[in-house]
Formats: structure tokens, sequence, C-alpha cells
């Protein structure tokens, strides 16, 4: 997956956005509004995307383009955004007493 073809590349792209929008526009899922927020989510949902078909696995052999496989890809970008954003609102939030 490090040579990835632009087809690729642009798959792994449009499933970020639609994971980013779904969250941050739908759930009202994010540490700060904005559009700013929004493309943070976008870069990093496409790195989620990029490593789900490593850590997830390739399922679905029939639902893939070359090595993007499109199952794991969306879980990958669900998880590594959620993940994020829990990581920033427990830094950002201040200590239980």
């Amino acid at each position: 997956m490090i040579g990835m073809s632009v087809i690729s590349f642009i798959i792994l792209l449009v499933i970020s956005i639609v994971v980013s929008a779904i969250l941050h526009f739908g759930f009202k899922y994010y540490v700060r509004p904005g559009i700013n927020s929004f493309i943070s989510k976008v870069v990093f949902g496409w790195i989620g995307a990029w490593l789900g078909s490593p850590v997830f696995g390739y399922w679905f052999e029939g639902v893939n383009y070359e090595e993007v496989y499109y199952v794991p890809a969306i879980l990958g970008s669900f998880a590594f955004l959620l993940l994020l954003i829990d990581l920033v609102k427990s830094i950002k939030s201040p200590p239980a007493t």
C-alpha cells in the first residue's frame, strides 16, 4: 500500500470524507466546531482508512480495488477518528476531582 495508485488514493479520500462528514456534521462528534476541524478529520480519516486493511484484514475479496478493501477501510477510518477525538478530548478536559 506504500506505492498506491491515484485511484486507490481517491477511494481512500472519499471514504475519509464520508466518514468524517458523518461524525462531524451528522453526530456532531468533534473537539471544536468548524471547517478546520472537519478538514483535519479528513486527513486523519484517510490515514485510518489506509491502515484499515492491514490492521483489520482483507475481507470480502470481491469488494475491493487493488489492495483497498472497502469494509476494513471504513472501519479503520471510524476507529482512528474515534480514537483521536477521544484522546484529544481527554487531554483537553481537566482531571476529575
